[in-house]
């Protein structure tokens, strides 16, 4: 039987020190058919925390920000 969920990278939204994208990612998975009565699943977005992302408001590394769905390289 073959699985209705596909592997999909999550990009973080977060910022460096100098304001540039942090690079950082997680993957996890999402469900693709909809069930009767649904509606149809679109982009993921979802707050979590990113080690890397600047904090300016406590002077430090990281915090929760959103992470937004993105293609995975093959």
């Amino acid at each position: 039987m073959a699985s209705n969920r596909i592997k999909v990278r999550m990009n973080s939204t977060g910022l460096n020190k100098k304001g540039k994208p942090t690079g950082y990612f997680k993957t996890t998975t999402k469900r693709t058919k909809v069930a009767m009565g649904e509606k149809q699943i679109g982009k993921l977005a979802l707050k979590m925390y990113d080690p890397r992302a600047w904090n300016a408001k406590t002077g430090k590394f990281g915090m929760h920000v959103l992470f937004k769905e993105g293609k995975i390289k093959k």
